[in-house]
């Protein structure tokens, strides 16, 4: 495969709210990292977690607050548009968009954590649906389930809500 302008694969996966589109494929034998592109719509967080992938992201647009930890204890610090993130391997880490705009990013992280992505989410829709209770539930349940194979962390409701995540 030769260079590619703006690549995708075509495959968009909702994650209870944010969305994945895969840029590159995890399965492409090729690479040794994907690349994704993120959204994450207003007023919607992704829960306290960790995982042994690094995660490298850059805002494209909007405003988001990620939460890292530090020897103080968990901080909020703000990301605009042009910021990049690095998340190291296994560091707990949280994000929530409390603008009213989407907070969209590329994502480049490794293979492994774009397959736990394509296990773990639906494929978007062409019609917006909203979530319903019974879907979030199967969407957790699957989640959790997926997060144990990969051997990937979750904090409880409580702790999430220690750090003003809630649902």
């Amino acid at each position: 495969m030769g260079t590619e302008m703006n690549p995708t694969t075509g495959l968009c996966v909702d994650l209870a709210g944010p969305i994945i589109e895969f840029l590159t494929s995890p399965q492409e034998a090729s690479i040794d990292f994907c690349v994704l592109r993120g959204m994450l719509p207003p007023g919607v967080p992704v829960p306290l977690h960790s995982h042994p992938d690094t995660e490298d992201f850059i805002v494209i647009s909007g405003e988001v607050e990620a939460l890292r930890q530090s020897p103080q204890g968990y901080e909020w610090i703000a990301a605009k548009a042009g910021d990049h993130l690095h998340v190291p391997s296994g560091a707990r880490h949280a994000w929530r968009n409390a603008s009213s705009e989407p907070f969209v990013t590329f994502i480049i992280t490794t293979t492994r954590l774009a397959k736990f992505f394509q296990e773990v989410g639906q494929p978007v829709a062409s019609t917006a649906q909203s979530v319903t209770t019974e879907g979030l539930a199967l969407f957790l349940a699957r989640y959790e389930t997926v997060s144990a194979k990969y051997g990937y962390w979750n904090a409880t409701p409580e702790e999430n809500a220690a750090v003003g995540i809630r649902f």
